[in-house]
């Protein structure tokens, strides 16, 4: 199945690149794509448990989906995360 979710936080380059290395490692995820201007992200994923899985990693990481809590915390993982995409 291939679905599409927006999420918050999502800034730059180094954000997406963060975002691809961590669903890409995810079994049962492919095709990871992210469009920095629409604050989204795209992937194809094998049933609800993987959907699940990977709206848990985005927020783990700092970009939780539209909607969801976006606290402090979260705003600074994402910060964290976007450094480490920058400069890997």
């Amino acid at each position: 199945m291939n679905t599409k979710v927006f999420i918050q936080n999502l800034k730059c380059g180094g954000c997406a690149k963060t975002i691809i290395k961590k669903l890409s490692d995810l079994d049962n995820i492919a095709d990871v794509k992210v469009n920095v201007d629409e604050s989204s992200v795209a992937f194809n994923y094998k049933d609800e448990l993987d959907l699940a899985v990977v709206i848990e990693t985005l927020k783990e990481n700092g970009y939780p989906v539209d909607g969801d809590e976006n606290s402090l915390g979260t705003k600074a993982k994402s910060f964290v995360s976007c450094a480490i995409g920058k400069m890997s």
